[in-house]
């Protein structure tokens, strides 16, 4: 039995709670996150494997290595846009953790992060990071898998080779098919829409047109946000701007969106392609949120932003319209009318054999190959009572009543604790400050008297120089 720890947020098999993995943050704050995870955690699990959650916070302990190297045989490590300044801080916890491995590491789909020119000048800063993350990979597996040709490129040109573009495990969730998208019925005011943008996109296109223009389409349209803010959001009824901007994406409870209960942000994977299969169409930004709606049936297009959702596009043949330039009023049958579908199906064999011989090259079984298809696994799933996407809290009992007074009461405590600790410290400091000020007014009187006198003594020095020089020019008499 190989004994596998993934690195990912929760284990497929672990029913959280709302609450749970709001406050846990177990989907590490992009629910696209346990997509991926959740996909390699299928395809890895066999008859002769076993396959354990280690979290997404890397415990970089030499006791935590210690126990990794006694109790696995190899550590597996799904990634995203890993390889991007705001991420730097936990790559070199992650790095730090390989590095006192002695079993093997395998890394899955790592990318990096660029815009949409693949421009990586703005990557310069964490290249030590980057080259002391992939040292300590490949020092530990044959090769690292990345997710498309501008990561590929990126590593080569940092001096690395081992390099291999396997794509995302989401993709390969149905192992070598893949799911053909149905036809929607005619666009009209009764097609169900999922939308999907993500914030910073908004720096590329216009966002809150799109998201405007495709609300008063279709009135069952609904919006599928991933971040954690907004689950909190959504999950606490947050009305904190008593009257908030109807312009700006849903994150306040006064968006005509979230007036509406048509924001849903999804927690388990499983429920999330169940409720997108219900819909016509997706598009958005995400690209998370479409691969999601494609492996669920549904057919899907990505406004391609920047270099991470572009790159599995192309790698994928997964139908995207560039955001820069996009109308604002592009009306979604015009996106799936032009999308070709072809390149998805049609190479989705060769780039899974391409997938599982990366795997094979690390030594790394998988269930389609070496086992059951998953069939274990997702009979499993089913029989789980797993939590639906979050929806907007209208202040109804929902069961999770209890939970939300407790945790207030706990920040209240919290809070009043971190309050003390503030007025303790500016007690401190203002005491240091009263005895600071006392010695700098007891050097500034005795500078006063020092000045005051030398000019007392100079003074009477030129009153005696005056006197000398009078008495030298008064007459005799």
């Amino acid at each position: 039995m190989k004994r596998i720890l993934i690195r990912s947020g929760k284990s497929p098999f672990r029913v959280a709670t709302r609450e749970e993995f709001i406050q846990q943050d177990l989907i590490g704050t992009n629910s696209g996150n346990l997509l991926f995870s959740d996909a390699a955690h299928k395809i890895l699990l066999t008859d002769r494997t076993e396959v354990t959650s280690n979290g997404l916070r890397t415990d970089s302990s030499a006791k935590r290595a210690q126990q990794i190297n006694e109790e696995y045989d190899v550590f597996v490590v799904p990634l995203a846009n890993a390889f991007r300044p705001t991420f730097r801080p936990a790559l070199d916890r992650l790095s730090a953790l390989i590095e006192q491995l002695t079993i093997p590491v395998v890394v899955l789909g790592v990318g990096a992060q660029a815009g949409d020119d693949y421009d990586t000048e703005r990557l310069q800063a964490i290249e030590p990071s980057v080259k002391r993350f992939m040292r300590a990979v490949l020092e530990r597996s044959a090769s690292v898998g990345v997710r498309g040709e501008l990561t590929a490129s990126y590593l080569r040109e940092l001096g690395f080779r081992e390099v291999e573009t396997i794509g995302c495990p989401s993709m390969f969730l149905h192992g070598d098919t893949f799911p053909r998208p149905r036809d929607p019925a005619p666009f009209s005011a009764d097609s169900r829409i999922a939308i999907n943008l993500s914030a910073q996109a908004n720096r590329v296109g216009d966002l809150v047109g799109l998201a405007r223009n495709a609300h008063e389409r279709f009135p069952l349209l609904t919006y599928y946000a991933q971040n954690l803010v907004d689950a909190e959001t959504l999950f606490w009824g947050d009305t904190s701007a008593a009257s908030g901007d109807h312009d700006a994406l849903p994150r306040r409870l006064t968006h005509p969106l979230l007036r509406e209960n048509k924001v849903r942000v999804p927690l388990d994977p499983r429920t999330w392609l169940d409720e997108l299969s219900t819909y016509d169409f997706s598009y958005g930004t995400r690209i998370h949120g479409n691969i999601a709606a494609l492996l669920a049936g549904t057919p899907a297009v990505v406004l391609a932003h920047d270099s991470r959702t572009l790159e599995l596009c192309r790698y994928f043949g997964i139908p995207h319209r560039m955001l820069a330039g996009l109308p604002a009023d592009i009306h979604p049958e015009e996106l799936y009318t032009q999308a070709d579908f072809g390149g998805l199906l049609d190479g989705h064999k060769e780039r899974f054999d391409r997938f599982t011989a990366f795997l094979d090259k690390n030594s790394l079984e998988n269930t389609f190959t070496h086992g059951d298809g998953g069939a274990a696994f997702d009979a499993r799933l089913n029989a789980l009572d797993l939590p639906p996407s979050v929806e907007v809290w209208d202040g109804s009992d929902d069961g999770a009543l209890r939970y939300r007074i407790s945790r207030l009461r706990e920040q209240l405590v919290e809070n009043r604790a971190l309050a003390d600790r503030h007025i303790t410290t500016l007690t401190k400091t203002n005491k240091e400050l009263q005895k600071q000020l006392a010695k700098m007014q007891k050097q500034l009187t005795a500078t006063e008297k020092r000045i005051a006198g030398i000019e007392k003594r100079a003074a009477i020095r030129v009153g005696s120089a005056i006197r000398r020089r009078i008495g030298k020019v008064r007459p005799s008499a």
